[in-house]
C-alpha cells in the first residue's frame, strides 16, 4: 500500500466487490411489471465542486473527500447471497493506490488521501470511478462533474465574473469544522438516524436555501440568487429531508462572527449560523454532538461576537452524480460504460408522405448507434446522429391509452435508453403527451403537444437538467 503521492492525471476510484461476479451477472432474480424490470443498480459519486492545490511538501487533501455510494435492489440481492462475507475492497488510484475495507451493510467508500500538487497546472478536472466485480471484471467507468482547482479561498468580494465560486440558493453544500485548523480533527456536519451529528468519517450533502420567514404564517419562502451573509438560510439533508431551523449565515474572521457583512458567500469560506430566536446562539459541535453555542459580544467591536472553534464552519459546494442501470434478463459480460447521459431534448414535427411525424431530438453525452430510446415500455425508432445527439420517432399516444383522445388528459411516460444487448440505462427524464384543442391533421406521436420533463422540472418542447438526484 502506498500513500500520499501527488496527482498528475485523472483521478481513478477502483471499487472491487469480492465474490459478486456470478451472483450479479448470472444469477440475479428480476421482478417485471408492465414490461419494466425493477431490479436496478445505482452508483452515486458525491464530491466537492472545488479542490485546493497543495504547495511544496504540504498535502491539502480533498475536503470533503470524494465518496461513492452503491444502492438499489440489485446490490441488496447480492448481499443476501454473501452470508458471512461482510467486506468489500475499495482501491483508490491516481498515481497512488490506497486500499480500505468497507462494510457491505453500508455500501460506501471514500478517498481520503487525494490531493493536487503545485506541479499540476490544470484548472479543472474530473474524477473517474472504475467499478469491478469479484473476479476483477469491470462493470464500467463513471465520471464526476467538473471540479475547479483553486489556490486558496478568495477573501475578496465575489462578482458575477467569479460566479462559479459563489454559493447559490437551492444548491448542495457540505459543512466541516477543524479544531485548531488540524486536519485530523476534521468533523463533518452529517445526519444519522434523523439526528444531526458531527462525523469524522462520513459527510452529508445539504440543500441550502435562502429565503425569509413569514411570522404570520410560520413558513419559509424561498428566494433565488446567490447566498449572502446576513441572509436567512435553511439546511436540508438531501438524503433524508431532515432540516435545521432557518438560521442567519454570518461571515467568520479570526473566530469572530461579523454581523454587518452582506457580501456573497464563497467556496471554502468560514462561516457561522446564528439562530433567529436567540441571536446569541450559534450552531456548534461538541465532540460528535451538535449543540447551540452561546456567543459573547466583542468588547472592542459591537458588530462582532466571539465564537469558539466548534461554531466556525467551512462551507463548500458539492455535486452528486447518479448512474442507474439494469442488466435485464440477458447475461451482460461487457462493461456498462460509456454511460449515456441525457441533458435535454426538443420536440420536432417533420412532414413525410403520410403527414406530420412527431420527432424527439435528444441531446447528451456518450451516445452510440447501439442505443434505442424507450418511452415507458415502448421502443421508439431511433436514429444516431452523433455522440451528443439522438433522434427518435415519438410513439403514438394510443399505445399507452386507447381512451386518451376522448378523455383528453395528460399522460407522462419515463424515458430510458436501452443498449442492443438489453442493458437498460435509467434516466431522470420523462415525456409528457399534452392534448391540444386542434391538433395538426395526421400527426403521429404527441397528438398536437408534447414536452420532455427532467426530474421535477417541465417545459413545453424543451428539456431542463434534472433536479431529482438524491442519495
Amino acid at each position: 500500500m502506498t500513500h500520499d503521492q501527488p496527482a498528475t492525471n485523472l483521478q481513478t476510484l477502483r471499487f472491487y466487490h469480492h465474490e459478486l461476479h456470478k451472483l450479479i451477472v448470472w444469477n440475479c432474480p428480476v421482478v417485471q411489471s408492465g414490461g419494466w424490470i425493477h431490479v436496478f443498480w445505482t452508483i452515486i459519486i458525491l464530491h466537492a465542486k472545488v479542490a485546493q492545490k497543495s504547495y511544496g511538501n504540504e498535502k491539502r487533501f480533498f475536503c470533503p473527500p470524494p465518496c461513492v455510494y452503491i444502492t438499489g435492489h440489485g446490490w441488496r440481492i447480492t448481499q443476501d447471497h454473501l452470508k458471512g462475507k461482510k467486506q468489500v475492497l475499495c482501491s483508490v488510484t491516481y498515481t497512488l493506490s490506497v486500499s480500505v475495507s468497507v462494510s457491505l451493510q453500508q455500501m460506501f467508500a471514500c478517498a481520503k488521501s487525494l490531493f493536487i500538487s503545485d506541479q499540476d497546472k490544470r484548472k479543472h478536472f474530473r474524477l473517474l470511478l472504475q467499478l469491478f466485480l469479484g473476479n476483477r471484471q469491470e462493470v464500467g467507468s463513471f465520471q464526476s462533474r467538473m471540479i475547479k482547482v483553486i489556490s486558496k479561498p478568495s477573501q475578496k468580494r465575489q462578482s458575477m465574473k467569479n460566479a462559479d465560486l459563489c454559493i447559490s440558493s437551492c444548491s448542495r453544500v457540505a459543512l466541516f469544522n477543524r479544531l485548531r485548523s488540524q486536519t485530523v480533527s476534521t468533523r463533518y456536519l452529517s445526519v444519522d438516524r434523523g439526528a444531526f451529528i458531527a462525523s469524522a468519517r462520513q459527510w452529508t450533502a445539504f440543500t441550502i436555501t435562502m429565503g425569509r420567514c413569514r411570522a404570520d404564517q410560520g413558513d419559509f419562502v424561498l428566494n433565488e440568487g446567490f447566498i449572502c451573509y446576513g441572509c436567512v438560510v435553511q439546511l436540508v439533508c438531501t438524503e433524508t429531508g431532515v432540516a435545521l431551523p432557518p438560521m442567519v449565515i454570518r461571515k467568520v474572521n479570526k473566530q469572530h462572527a461579523i454581523l454587518d457583512v452582506d457580501e456573497p458567500v464563497s467556496q471554502l469560506h468560514k462561516c457561522s449560523f446564528q439562530f433567529r430566536d436567540d441571536p446569541q446562539a450559534f450552531l456548534c459541535l461538541s465532540n460528535d454532538t451538535i449543540i447551540q453555542h452561546q456567543a459573547q459580544p466583542s468588547v472592542r467591536d459591537p458588530s462582532r461576537v466571539v465564537l469558539n472553534d466548534g461554531a466556525c464552519w467551512t462551507i463548500i459546494g458539492v455535486e452528486a452524480v447518479e448512474f442507474t442501470f439494469n442488466q435485464g434478463p440477458a447475461c451482460i459480460q461487457t462493461p456498462v460504460s460509456p454511460f449515456p447521459v441525457i441533458t435535454g431534448g426538443v420536440v420536432l414535427l417533420q412532414v413525410n408522405g403520410g403527414g406530420h411525424v412527431a420527432m424527439l431530438e435528444i441531446s447528451g453525452e456518450n451516445f452510440s448507434p447501439h442505443l434505442k430510446v424507450w418511452f415507458g415500455n415502448i421502443e421508439a425508432e431511433t436514429m444516431f446522429k452523433s455522440p451528443k445527439s439522438l433522434l427518435c420517432v415519438v410513439p403514438d399516444v394510443s399505445v399507452f391509452s386507447d381512451s386518451w383522445r376522448s378523455l383528453r388528459r395528460v399522460i407522462t411516460v419515463p424515458l430510458a435508453l436501452v443498449r442492443v444487448d438489453g442493458l437498460i440505462y435509467r434516466t431522470s427524464f420523462s415525456f409528457t403527451y399534452s392534448p391540444e384543442l386542434h391538433p395538426p391533421q395526421s400527426v403521429r406521436g404527441a397528438a398536437g403537444g408534447g414536452k420532455v420533463d427532467g426530474g421535477t422540472d417541465r417545459a413545453d418542447g424543451t428539456v431542463r437538467e434534472s433536479s431529482s438526484e438524491t442519495l
